[in-house]
């Protein structure tokens, strides 16, 4: 059967197994991690055949990928959806500070995406490849997005735009990483206004130096 890019076949497959699927695989891989878990084990947690696993994805590490292709879309192409051109127009302080809450909102309250988090930075040794699927869908997302912004918007005349976007994109997960997947807040604690508003400053400083 001829598979497709995203390791599905080319014939129309039910959206509901499909879905069943990706439940059944992220309940799998967070249990047992990526290296223990079986397309055998997903059919079971899913509710259906080996044969259905199969005909929907070619093999575990396309499920996976596919997994990490739903997470960013549900968490991070929101951010600057098509709903929000109206903050869009907004001063930079609105637009950034809005970014930055939606970001660490859509991961910091929700376990399953920190849970998925940490599964991807811990098999990223021994399976590189699914680290840099994560990247490239981030890439293509949120940081394109803020790099766009950056790089257009007529309050800001940014030296390196793209260099920007790294930076901040870069401070709030080390935020995510930090407070919330390694239970750092008692250690190094950090009050998110704090950050986001440095950040914010940061960038307004710049602009400023650079009229």
């Amino acid at each position: 059967m001829r598979q497709g890019k995203s390791g599905c076949s080319d014939r129309q497959l039910s959206p509901e197994k499909t879905e069943a699927i990706l439940e059944g695989g992220m309940k799998e891989f967070l249990a047992r991690g990526y290296a223990a878990t079986s397309m055998d084990r997903v059919a079971i947690a899913a509710k259906v055949s080996k044969a259905t696993v199969y005909s929907h994805f070619q093999d575990k590490e396309s499920l996976f990928i596919a997994l990490i292709q739903r997470l960013v879309e549900q968490k991070f192409q929101s951010i600057f959806g098509a709903a929000d051109e109206q903050i869009l127009q907004m001063t930079p302080q609105v637009v950034l500070r809005n970014f930055a809450n939606r970001a660490l909102d859509g991961g910091i309250n929700e376990p399953q995406f920190l849970n998925f988090m940490r599964l991807i930075l811990g098999e990223s040794g021994r399976f590189p490849q699914l680290a840099r699927a994560f990247v490239r869908n981030i890439e293509q997302t949120a940081f394109r997005s803020l790099c766009h912004y950056f790089a257009n918007c007529p309050h800001l005349k940014l030296a390196d735009p793209e260099a920007t976007a790294r930076i901040f994109i870069g401070a709030i997960v080390h935020y995510m990483i930090v407070q919330e997947m390694l239970h750092g807040r008692d250690i190094l604690p950090m009050e998110r206004d704090r950050l986001i508003d440095t950040l914010i400053n940061l960038i307004i400083t710049e602009r400023a130096e650079y009229p």
